[in-house]
């Protein structure tokens, strides 16, 4: 099953992240993503040709966050929104984030 089909589930807090390893494999998944350079979080960046379209999709990116249970860091800018994902309560990555990512890069508005 790839990772739009599943479904977060809530994180344990104090639970392990991902080790850098285990996140460059489901990296593969979300191609378009960067992993950070301490392997603790993922980041996109989307381009808008104006700030109204920005919002809406900051918005539909809010919708799927609500639906998951999972929220990411949105930084929102004219023609600029920029998804940075990681679990809080694991500090770094879980599974969640990937998932997450994966429903954010099946969004009409990013594509």
């Amino acid at each position: 099953m790839g990772l739009s089909q599943k479904k977060c589930v809530p994180c344990e807090v104090g639970g392990l992240p991902l080790s850098r390893a285990e996140a460059e494999v489901l990296m593969r998944e979300i191609p378009a993503w960067k992993l950070s350079e301490d392997a603790l979080r993922i980041t996109r960046a989307f381009a808008f040709p104006d700030f109204a379209r920005a919002m809406l999709c900051a918005d539909a990116i809010a919708v799927v966050a609500e639906a998951e249970g999972h929220h990411p860091e949105l930084h929102i800018s004219w023609g600029s929104v920029v998804v940075e994902l990681s679990t809080h309560a694991v500090g770094g990555l879980s599974e969640n984030d990937f998932i997450l990512a994966a429903k954010i890069d099946g969004l009409p508005c990013v594509s």
